[in-house]
């Protein structure tokens, strides 16, 4: 068994943010992390072995500490039109808005709300108040 079967998402999540100061960076990590346990961190693991596109694995490993590449994910993003292949529409939003919180894809906010349900929205308001130093009650 390994960590990606074993720990849970804020578990993984946290394991990719490692020497991360950055609060986009750590907002974005810990939304994905938070939302349904982390299905798109292990789903970007899981690629990592599998290459979808021509373009560079989500989860950077070949540094000190594993973390990542928001760049590749924004190409990824862009390449696929926003979508991605079988994702539903709040998996797809919560993507969109972790990548928008890094500065690689503009969310339609009208859109992103529609799809959520009330607990991932509470996630990513989470998201966007840590970005923004900002304490709020999302109760």
């Amino acid at each position: 068994m390994t960590a990606i079967d074993t720990d849970s998402g804020p578990a993984l999540a946290e394991s990719l943010l490692h020497g991360v100061g950055n609060e986009n960076w750590q907002a974005a990590t810990r939304l994905l992390g938070a939302h349904r346990d982390g299905y798109w961190l292990r789903r970007f693991l899981d690629m990592a072995t599998i290459p979808i596109w021509d373009t560079p694995p989500i989860i950077d490993r070949s540094g000190t500490h594993p973390c990542i590449a928001w760049n590749s994910l924004g190409g990824r993003l862009n390449m696929s039109g926003g979508d991605w292949p079988k994702a539903s529409s709040s998996e797809i939003a919560v993507l969109q808005v972790a990548a928008s919180l890094m500065g690689e894809w503009q969310v339609d906010l009208r859109r992103v709300i529609y799809a959520l349900d009330d607990d991932e929205l509470r996630l990513v308001l989470r998201a966007i108040a840590e970005v923004g130093n900002v304490s709020i009650s999302t109760a």
